[in-house]
């Protein structure tokens, strides 16, 4: 397998198209000088879509607080005391407001998160007419609600549900040093209920958990060989958030951050790559080194879930001196 990743790029994408990855190419790809992996990612990027277009989503956090998961990493979580103030689930109004302003703002696809473990199926319903509402202001529609049973992604797909966020966040191997209160079964079959229903599957995970280059390879073994690799892939940089478990955890090296895209562009070749939380970070070189890697994605707007995200103007800026435009809408 490491031959294949070896060979000149425009044969890859061809011979990975029948080929499951195993850990050591993931973890040669990694490991690659820094230049061969973004020359090969790029080129693999730029056969499968145009290398100056970025989609912009938008995410709105719609519940806050109150999670009774213990993902290490989550300021949303019951169990850490962040200074979060948990609300309630925003009303349709509030959210054809948010989504309305998105639109304008040039937002293609509109992502709405509830700190759920598993919701209800009342609180499905409840999001179904979020869904329809903003899928008629002709936007793509993503929600993020924790695990979900087959029934409850039936009824979310007939609302007009476009993407389901639901991420394996870390390889399965490091997963129990970052979460308990869920297995990474669990995970996959919320995956296999969201594909069986016909909703395209936004997955992916955080750089900076405290793990390891195998456990990073591992990830993106797990998320290259699902039956369909995820149509959206969001790679995070991990946000510390004091009152968290991982608040003090060393940060990432930018170049982690952007090996990890470019080694995702190569191994899923026809998934949006979603440079996602802790982008500001980044900064704008870091950034435009992850876009020339293969991420043509990215949230829009100037606040995530609940961290800090690049304002929109920043955004416009960088675009404009590397040439990059907003993609076209599908919806």
């Amino acid at each position: 397998m490491l031959d294949i990743v070896e060979q000149a790029p425009a044969a890859l994408p061809v011979i990975l198209a029948a080929t499951r990855w195993p850990l050591d190419a993931a973890l040669a790809l990694l490991q690659l000088p820094f230049n061969d992996l973004l020359y090969q990612a790029h080129q693999v990027h730029r056969q499968h879509f145009d290398v100056n277009e970025v989609q912009l989503s938008t995410l709105l956090n719609i519940k806050s607080g109150g999670c009774p998961e213990d993902c290490a990493y989550c300021p949303q979580s019951a169990r850490y005391d962040t200074g979060l103030e948990t609300t309630g689930l925003m009303t349709v109004d509030a959210v054809i407001a948010a989504a309305l302003q998105a639109k304008a703002a040039g937002a293609t696809r509109f992502c709405m998160g509830a700190a759920w473990r598993s919701p209800k199926d009342r609180e499905v319903e409840q999001v179904a007419q979020l869904v329809s509402a903003v899928k008629d202001l002709g936007l793509e529609t993503c929600v993020t609600l924790g695990m979900l049973k087959p029934k409850q992604a039936d009824r979310l797909k007939t609302a007009g549900l476009d993407y389901y966020n639901h991420n394996l966040d870390t390889s399965p191997e490091h997963y129990g040093n970052v979460i308990t209160t869920r297995t990474y079964n669990d995970r996959l079959e919320t995956l296999d209920a969201v594909r069986d229903a016909g909703i395209n599957v936004c997955c992916g995970g955080i750089v900076g958990l405290g793990e390891t280059l195998q456990d990073r390879a591992g990830l993106l073994c797990q998320l290259a060989n699902l039956p369909t690799p995820p149509e959206s892939v969001p790679i995070n940089q991990l946000v510390r958030v004091e009152g968290t478990p991982l608040a003090e955890v060393a940060p990432v090296d930018c170049f982690d951050v952007v090996r990890t895209i470019a080694a995702a562009r190569i191994m899923m070749p026809n998934a949006f790559v979603r440079l996602s939380a802790g982008r500001s970070e980044l900064g704008e070189a870091g950034q435009a080194l992850a876009y020339f890697a293969g991420a043509n994605s990215i949230f829009y707007g100037e606040q995530l879930l609940t961290t800090p995200n690049p304002q929109q103007n920043e955004d416009r800026e960088l675009f404009l001196k590397l040439g990059i435009r907003a993609m076209a809408g599908t919806a």
